[in-house]
Parts: C-alpha cells; sequence; structure tokens
C-alpha cells in the first residue's frame, strides 16, 4: 500500500473567534496580551485598581464582543447572499463556498447551508417521510430509544417513544432495511435534530448516509477496514515513534481506531463547537478530511498514548481526550488537522484500489471456483407506494 503523503497548501486559519462563540458570550481576555493588561508588574500589583482603569477594561470588552457580534453577522449576509446563487449540486465544487466554509458558518444559518452542501432537497421526496413513520416498527427499535436516551439525557424532547430521533431512524431503517443499526446512527441524527426541523434533519441525513456513511454500516465492513489500514499508514508517517507505540507494542486492531471516530463522525470525541465546525469542512471535503481530523486528535492525545500501558486506556484517550488536550477553539482545531501530512487525492485513490482487491479477495474465497470478478454491490431501499 503506497501513496504519497505531502503537506497540503491549504491556508490557515488563525485569528478569529469561533463563529460559534461571538453572540451572547463574554469575550475572553488572554493575561499574557500587553494590549489588554497592560505590562507583568500591573498584573500582580497589590495596589487597588482605579476606577477608570476598570471602566477602560470593561469598555474593551463589550467593544471586542460588539466587534465579533458584527463579524458574525457580516457571516450571515455573505452567506445568505451566496446560497442563492451556487446550485446545491455545484456547491462541494465551488471554491467561494469553500472560502465561507473555512471562515466559518453561522450557527443560525447552519442547517441551511449543511442542505446545500448535501443537496438533501433534491432527494426529498414530498410526503415519503410521514408514510414511512406509519410502517410497522423496525426490530431495533427499543434500541434506538435506549440509545437515544443514553447519547442525549439533557435533551428529553428528542428521546421520547415519539420524539424526533427514534422516528427519523425508524422512517430511515425502514427505507434501507440492509443497515446494521448502530449507536452511531442516533449520535448523528440527534445532532442533526438539535440544528434542523425534522424532516429536513431526515433527509439530510439520509443524503449524507447516501454520500459518506452507508458502507460503514455494511455486514462485510469492508470499507472500515480499508480506511483503517489508510489510517494506520497515515500516523506511521506523520509520527512514527507513536505508530510504533499504539501498533507495535500495544498491538492495537487499526479498525478499533478508526470505528468510534469515523462511523459517528467524532460524535462524543469532540465538544460541540469543535464538532459542528468539523461536520461544515467534511460535508465539503468528504471521507479524507475524517483523516485529517483523526491524525489531529492522535497529535494532540500524543503524550498520553507514549504514556498508555494498555490498548484499553489508549483507546479511552482517543475516542474521549480530555478537552485540556484540545485546542480552545474549533478554528485552531481546524487549522491543526490542515497542517496533518497527508494527500486527499492519494487517499481517495487509494480508498478505491483498496477496497476492489478486498473484495476481489473476499470473493475469491468465498466462490474459489468462479473466476474472481468483482460484483456489483447492490442496496436494498423501500420506499412507500404513491
Amino acid at each position: 500500500m503506497d501513496f504519497e503523503l505531502v503537506k497540503p497548501s491549504i491556508p490557515v486559519i488563525n485569528g478569529r473567534v469561533s463563529q460559534d462563540s461571538v453572540v451572547g458570550q463574554e469575550a475572553h481576555l488572554d493575561p499574557s496580551s500587553p494590549g489588554l493588561l497592560g505590562d507583568t508588574a500591573s498584573v500582580h500589583s497589590s495596589a487597588p485598581r482605579s476606577p477608570l482603569a476598570a471602566n477602560e477594561q470593561a469598555s474593551g470588552a463589550v467593544t471586542d464582543t460588539q466587534a465579533a457580534a458584527d463579524a458574525h453577522r457580516q457571516r450571515e449576509i455573505r452567506w445568505m447572499a451566496l446560497l442563492p446563487t451556487v446550485p446545491p449540486s455545484q456547491a462541494r465544487k465551488n471554491k467561494k463556498v469553500k472560502r465561507l466554509l473555512q471562515d466559518g458558518v453561522p450557527s443560525s444559518l447552519r442547517y441551511l447551508v449543511w442542505c446545500h452542501l448535501t443537496d438533501s432537497k433534491a432527494r426529498a421526496l414530498p410526503g415519503v417521510y410521514s408514510k414511512l413513520g406509519k410502517r410497522s416498527r423496525v426490530p431495533v427499535f427499543t434500541e434506538i430509544e435506549k440509545d437515544a436516551a443514553r447519547c442525549f439525557p439533557d435533551q428529553p424532547q428528542l428521546h421520547n417513544t415519539h420524539g424526533p430521533i427514534v422516528s427519523l431512524l425508524q422512517a430511515y431503517l425502514s427505507m434501507v432495511p440492509d443497515i446494521r443499526y448502530s449507536p452511531a446512527l442516533t449520535s448523528i441524527a440527534g445532532h442533526l435534530l438539535l440544528l434542523a426541523p425534522e424532516e429536513d434533519a431526515f433527509w439530510i441525513f439520509a443524503s449524507v448516509m447516501d454520500a459518506h456513511l452507508r458502507p460503514y454500516f455494511s455486514t462485510s465492513m469492508i470499507q472500515t477496514e480499508v480506511d483503517a489500514a489508510l489510517l494506520s499508514k497515515a500516523v506511521e508517517v506523520n509520527d512514527p515513534a507513536l505508530h510504533k507505540k499504539l501498533y507495535v507494542s500495544l498491538q492495537m486492531a487499526p479498525a478499533n481506531i478508526t470505528r468510534p471516530w469515523f462511523s459517528c463522525l467524532f460524535v462524543g470525541t469532540l465538544p460541540v463547537d469543535h464538532l459542528h465546525r468539523i461536520w461544515d469542512i467534511f460535508l465539503y471535503e468528504g471521507i479524507p478530511f475524517l483523516f485529517r481530523v483523526g491524525l489531529a486528535v492522535i497529535h494532540c492525545v500524543r503524550h498520553l498514548l507514549l504514556q498508555a500501558t494498555s490498548e484499553e486506556s489508549a483507546l479511552e484517550n482517543l475516542t474521549h481526550p480530555p478537552v485540556a488536550c484540545l485546542p480552545s477553539s474549533a478554528d485552531e482545531l481546524l487549522s491543526l488537522c490542515f497542517s496533518m501530512k497527508l494527500k486527499d487525492d492519494d487517499v481517495r485513490k487509494q480508498r478505491v484500489k483498496m477496497e476492489a482487491q478486498v473484495k476481489r479477495q473476499t470473493q475469491a474465497r468465498a466462490h474459489p471456483n468462479t473466476s474472481g470478478m468483482p460484483g456489483r454491490q447492490t442496496t436494498s431501499i423501500s420506499l412507500p407506494r404513491s
């Protein structure tokens, strides 16, 4: 498995407060900044501070918050001007969309941007969602209820018996019955429902599954194994010592690392603000961006991984990294992701190549007397009759 890994020339995002933290929150002041608090002596002085100085500091904080709010509003205006001019089917190829994504998506417009990036409105069939909800319960209905309550304990409106998570997954799994249920589906659906109306969330969910995630919930698990092997190689290129620690010393199975990340899009691993920014870029860039996020998380907890004495402790730090180890802002995390040595086009090519190779090997074992030609995987979709 040979593919070139190089550091991309993507512009680094820095120097800007995350768009989800600018409205209705206090400005964060850096004590080390002389522009905010003056020299070091004044910080540690025991002399009482003058009311004038206190007022100036408060005024500065208000000004910073107002400036951040104004920037947030300007991003809203730019997105509202752009979305009608770019067809959803072309959004993932549009450079203006890419630049605005890197600058930030206002939380007030995020689900509309996600609708655009997934072209979910084009997939939506009038009346289908309500008809799917009237079908008999899927076999995993009770599991969905339990997982919804466990994943979103502070959001009771999401997880009652007739709540939107249960309804959304009931509809989707009855429409696509060959999907292997996992709590990861509940995690993704729940986060979509926190931002989007229920039916819109359903079509975004169906679009993301079709475009990116369905192979992770197939009974064959081929794509999971392929991506696990590719991430292992990427870790080796970025950090040989850590690769040896994880995959040789601790003998970690590569799929044990990628499965809880990729199948649920890092839900439960990253704070919500960070997670939404990651999803913004993922919906534009696709699966290769998840490799960058994984490498960034590994980098953040590197010191803990090198100290780990068991696969369990290493996996805990990878799937639930201490918040203190992560970048303080979502934009800093994105900058770290883009700094990883990885060539996205090679990842795409190697995924296709390795998947075909694994399929041929699997079919050869299952049918030793056939020619070994790869067959086309079919998917079962059950839509209501009009």
